[in-house]
């Protein structure tokens, strides 16, 4: 297990010299790494006729994890995380930036170097106008349940439940419980429990969580796993994926309709239901729960209790407990939706849940159709000081503060962003198929063509816990181009 141990020390230091002006990883993950664990499980990536492959491990240690589409890894340690290549650019595309057309000129690859991801996503679907052919992870540690989405980031340390989103980030710091999706950040330490989503010259919205419901619900100290509320959920259901993750296993346990897919990586408990065009990806988590025509549940979800009408999204990590979602709903990155028998929870159609919002209702709470909601939410009081009606938001233009957030610009333009984002998700995903004439199909139809392949590490000796070089396409020299 030394060659480990040695990669281990080899990121700490390439992660140090991009953040040697906030922080020293090495605290942050040397006590975060279950040495022990890495020997005993597989890794496995999924196959599809729909995603080119372009697979190559060097020196790298993954452990349940599944790349999809074209990929290089170098010296890296990624555990338990979710490498997507399902929506990279391909050689011919045109990409739109602000009017102007951009063709790409070879197929898109997802570039991971040097960096540590500990039980994270990584989704490619990136707006970096600058590196179209190239999704870069560049030393970067990324500790428990955060998601980097369509963000190429270098040289950055996502703490726990933090969330980079849209975001090309340089030599940043993202506290515990962030989200931040602002075009582009270099040399940024984002407080812990901010939200924070800006488009240059159109508005920003800026919401920062108070310290004691931090504390109260993901409380981070470096070199400790993170604890509070949210991650104590997460922990109490983690046996539940034992079962799943010990057999490769390529059946599910309920009916799937046409249209739909879910993932043999899934957990399913109870009354569990889905409808047409309904996408259940790996690792989410399902009890008691209904998904109506249209509906997602997306990586590390967890659906419990609860009904989603049609259409509905639930973004990475989002948990949904005890509630009721009318269609069209959107549930943003690790929010927390949690009801209870006693204390239900009604989201009315066409509802904009935050990312990061946490809602711990301690009554019955019922929220309007239309309406955009955000930050921390217990009763009926604390929802009027944490919601907007959408028609009233696309109304405004301008600097004012909407309870405990912070808004200025044009009202339109963020609820039409948001609008165009949650349409371009369900499309996606496959929402609108059509089976009759195969018009729409997404991720929910294409996953149904999927295969699953194993990697196992060595079992023992200097190399115990490393993966064995894995190069499926032909050599790419030029693949982290000049500055490699």
């Amino acid at each position: 297990m030394s060659q480990l141990n040695k990669l281990l020390e080899s990121i700490i230091t390439r992660a140090n010299v991009n953040l040697r002006e906030f922080a020293d990883v090495g605290p942050h993950i040397r006590e975060l790494v279950p040495f022990e664990h890495f020997s005993c499980f597989y890794a496995f990536y999924a196959l599809t006729l729909h995603h080119p492959l372009h697979f190559k491990f060097r020196e790298s240690c993954l452990s349940g994890t599944y790349f999809l589409g074209k990929c290089d890894v170098q010296r890296s340690i990624i555990y338990k995380s979710d490498i997507r290549g399902d929506e990279l650019k391909r050689k011919g595309d045109v990409f739109d930036i602000e009017g102007m057309k951009i063709k790409v000129y070879s197929d898109e690859f997802i570039a991971i170097r040097d960096s540590y991801l500990l039980k994270t996503l990584v989704h490619n679907y990136s707006h970096d106008p600058e590196n179209l052919e190239k999704f870069a992870i560049r030393n970067t540690v990324a500790l428990h349940w955060s998601n980097i989405h369509g963000s190429p980031v270098e040289g950055c340390l996502l703490e726990p439940f933090a969330t980079v989103d849209f975001t090309s980030a340089h030599n940043c710091v993202f506290g515990a419980h962030s989200y931040v999706q602002v075009g582009e950040l270099s040399h940024t330490y984002v407080k812990p429990g901010r939200v924070w989503i800006r488009s240059e010259g159109s508005f920003e919205f800026d919401y920062q969580f108070p310290q004691e419901v931090l504390d109260r619900f993901v409380h981070y100290e470096p070199g400790s796993c993170p604890s509070g509320i949210m991650m104590d959920y997460v922990e109490d259901r983690k046996e539940d994926f034992i079962p799943v993750y010990s057999t490769v296993n390529q059946s599910v346990s309920i009916p799937v309709p046409r249209g739909a897919s879910l993932s043999p990586y899934a957990v399913v408990k109870g009354e569990t239901n889905i409808d047409e065009n309904v996408l259940v990806c790996q690792r989410a988590y399902l009890a008691e729960a209904s998904l109506g025509h249209g509906a997602n549940a997306q990586e590390n979800c967890y659906i419990v209790h609860s009904r989603l009408e049609g259409y509905n999204v639930t973004a990475h990590g989002g948990k949904i407990i005890h509630a009721h979602c009318e269609s069209n709903c959107f549930v943003g990155f690790n929010a927390f939706v949690h009801g209870t028998p006693e204390h239900p929870l009604q989201i009315g159609k066409g509802c904009i849940v935050m990312p990061h919002t946490i809602i711990d209702a301690v009554e019955p709470l019922a929220i309007p159709p239309g309406t955009l909601v955000w930050g921390y939410i217990q009763n009926a009081e604390d929802l009027k000081r944490h919601s907007v009606s959408l028609s009233r938001l696309r109304d405004f233009s301008g600097e004012a503060d909407f309870g405990t957030m912070r808004f200025s610009g044009s009202g339109r333009a963020f609820v039409d962003a948001f609008s165009n984002r949650i349409r371009h998700i369900l499309e996606a995903n496959g929402a609108y198929y059509d089976p009759a004439t195969g018009q729409g199909a997404g991720h929910a139809q294409k996953n149904n063509d999927m295969a699953y392949n194993i990697v196992q590490p060595y079992p023992a000796g200097d190399k115990q816990g490393l993966y064995p070089t894995l190069e499926i396409s032909p050599a790419r020299e030029d693949i982290f181009g000049d500055d490699d």
